[in-house]
C-alpha cells in the first residue's frame, strides 16, 4: 500500500511539474515589442491627436474631461512624478502620454484592451500607467483640494448651506454609494452587496458647492452606510469632536439656545447630537413634514454631487475591471480631479440629475436622545417666524 502512495505522489508531482513547464513555454514572450504596438509614436492615439486637440479648446474639453489650462496645470503638478528613465532598449513613455491615457480611461471606462489597441501599448503597461498616474494624482493633489477644514471654512460652508438651502449650521452633507467592481480574489461574499453585484463603498462628506470634503474609498460592500461611517476617520473625529467646528451658536434671528454644528443625512445614519437625519415617514405632523423638507435641500447636494462625479468620469458607470487596489486609487483620483476641474471649469449641472451611482439600503439605527432634542429644535426654528418656510 505504501508503494502504490509514493507511486501516486510522484505521478502527482511529475503532472504538476509539466503543467508548470507548459505554462512557463506558453507564455514566453514571442517578441521583445509587438508588431501591433511597434508603431506606438507613429499611429497611437495619444501621438496622432494631442497637438490637433490642443488647437480646439471644446473638442480638448471633451477629449480630456478639463480644459488646456487645467489640463497644463495639472500635468506640472504630476509631471516628476510620473517619469520613467530611457532604456538603451527602449525609450519611456512620457508624462503627458501617461497622464492622457488614464484621462481616458476615467473618462470612458474603456477597457485595457482598448486602451493596448486605441493607445498601442501593452495591456499589463495600461494597467500600471492607470495605477501609478492615479497614485500620484492623489497624492499631488488632496491636500490641496480636499484638505480638512477649519474653524473658519466650517462657518463659509454653513453660511452657503444657508443661502442655498437655508438650512443654518450645516457644515455638510454625507452619504455613501456602491461602486460596481469585479469580485475580488479570495474575499468570498464581503464584497458582495444588497442588489446582488460586488461593490467597494464610496463614502463621502460635500460642501454646498458640490466640492468633496472628505471621503473614505473600499469599505465591503456588504457594509450599511452607518457602519462604514462609524469606522471612517471622519466618523471617529465626530464622535471624539476633533473636527475643529465653530461654536454652538444661535440660530439666524434668534438669541438661544445655542445650536451646534451638524451635518445632514439620509435614514440610512444614525441621528446624533452633529448629525441630523429625517423623520420616520409615517404619521408625520406638518412640522416634521417641514424639516425633512429643509434636510432634503440640503442633503441633495451631495447627490448631486455624486452625479457630477459620474458623468464626468464615467469609468463609475460600468463595473471597474481592474484589480482593486487599483480601482480604489481610480475612485480616490476620480474625487480630487472632480474638486481640481469644478474649482477650474465648473460643471453642468443637468450631469448632477442621474448617476449610475446605488445607495445603501437603509437599515434601522438607533439615534441617542440629545441628537433628537437638536433635531426637535430645528424643527421648531423651521416653523417660526425667525426660520420662514419655503414651501415645497
Amino acid at each position: 500500500m505504501d508503494c502504490y502512495r509514493r507511486r501516486h505522489v510522484a505521478v502527482v508531482v511529475t503532472a504538476i511539474q509539466l503543467e508548470r513547464l507548459r505554462r512557463r513555454r506558453a507564455s514566453r514572450r514571442r517578441f521583445w515589442v509587438h508588431p501591433v504596438i511597434a508603431q506606438r509614436q507613429e499611429r497611437g492615439q495619444f501621438w496622432a491627436l494631442y497637438q490637433n486637440l490642443r488647437a480646439h479648446e471644446d473638442h480638448f474639453f471633451a477629449y480630456m474631461r478639463m480644459s488646456i489650462s487645467s489640463f497644463d496645470e495639472l500635468l506640472g503638478l504630476l509631471e516628476s512624478r510620473l517619469m520613467h528613465q530611457d532604456t538603451f532598449m527602449r525609450d519611456s513613455i512620457p508624462p503627458v502620454e501617461r497622464l492622457v491615457i488614464t484621462l481616458r480611461y476615467l473618462g470612458t471606462g474603456q477597457s485595457l484592451a482598448s486602451l493596448h489597441f486605441s493607445f498601442l501599448i501593452g495591456k499589463s503597461t495600461a494597467s500600471v500607467i492607470i495605477r501609478e498616474t492615479c497614485v500620484a494624482i492623489w497624492n499631488a493633489l488632496h491636500a490641496a483640494v480636499m484638505g480638512q477644514p477649519q474653524k473658519e471654512q466650517w462657518q463659509e460652508i454653513a453660511d452657503v448651506f444657508m443661502q442655498t438651502c437655508q438650512f443654518p449650521n450645516c457644515a455638510g452633507a454625507i452619504d455613501g454609494k456602491h461602486i460596481r467592481i469585479k469580485k475580488p480574489v479570495r474575499t468570498g461574499s464581503q464584497f458582495y452587496n444588497y442588489k446582488k453585484y460586488f461593490s467597494f463603498v464610496l463614502f463621502a462628506m460635500c460642501d454646498a458647492n458640490y466640492s468633496f470634503r472628505y471621503i473614505d474609498v473600499g469599505s465591503y460592500g456588504s457594509r450599511s452606510d452607518s457602519a462604514v461611517f462609524a469606522h471612517s476617520e471622519f466618523g471617529k473625529l465626530l464622535h471624539d469632536k476633533a473636527l475643529d467646528l465653530p461654536e454652538n451658536t444661535a440660530l439666524p434671528g434668534t438669541t438661544s439656545p445655542a445650536m451646534p454644528f451638524v451635518f445632514v443625512a439620509d435614514e440610512a445614519f444614525a441621528l446624533g447630537e452633529n448629525l441630523m437625519r429625517p423623520y420616520s415617514s409615517r404619521g408625520l405632523s406638518v412640522a416634521r413634514r417641514v424639516f425633512n423638507y429643509r434636510l432634503t435641500r440640503a442633503r441633495r447636494v451631495v447627490e448631486c454631487a455624486f452625479g457630477i462625479l459620474a458623468n464626468k468620469w464615467r469609468f463609475l458607470h460600468t463595473p471597474i475591471h481592474l484589480k482593486l487596489e487599483t480601482a480604489i486609487s481610480a475612485v480616490k483620483a476620480a474625487c480630487v480631479l472632480h474638486n481640481f476641474v469644478r474649482a477650474r471649469d465648473g460643471f453642468n449641472f443637468e450631469d448632477s440629475l442621474t448617476h449610475s451611482l446605488h445607495s445603501h439600503r437603509p437599515s434601522v439605527v438607533r439615534g441617542h436622545r440629545q441628537g433628537a432634542a437638536v433635531r426637535e429644535q430645528f424643527t421648531a426654528y423651521f416653523m417660526s417666524p425667525q426660520g420662514p418656510y419655503h414651501g415645497s
